[in-house]
């Protein structure tokens, strides 16, 4: 079972917001999930991120891979380390 953290698209037609969640590989975007870790609002100004820290460092242990948005996210927060984005990706 290959685990992932994206994001889910929710809001209305022209006003989106972002879940962060843990999903399997094979759920679509919008469907089945594990867990809700955070949630990603690019309206606002500046645009907001919050994250539950130990819940996602909690699943990156167990082996979860983020996608490259989510990991973009996570580097702007502080929770991974720039030298570290690689090895996440490619591991």
């Amino acid at each position: 079972m290959a685990v992932k953290i994206r994001l889910t698209r929710m809001g209305t037609k022209k006003k989106p917001f972002y879940r962060i969640v843990v999903a399997e590989n094979e759920a679509p975007r919008d469907g089945r999930f594990i867990e809700i870790v955070g949630n990603y609002d690019p309206m606002k100004n500046p645009a907001e991120i919050n994250i539950k820290e130990d819940r996602v460092i909690d699943w990156l242990s167990k082996g979860a891979k983020p996608t490259q948005t989510v990991l973009s996210l996570l580097k702007k927060k502080g929770l991974i380390a720039p030298k570290a984005e690689k090895a996440q990706l490619e591991g």
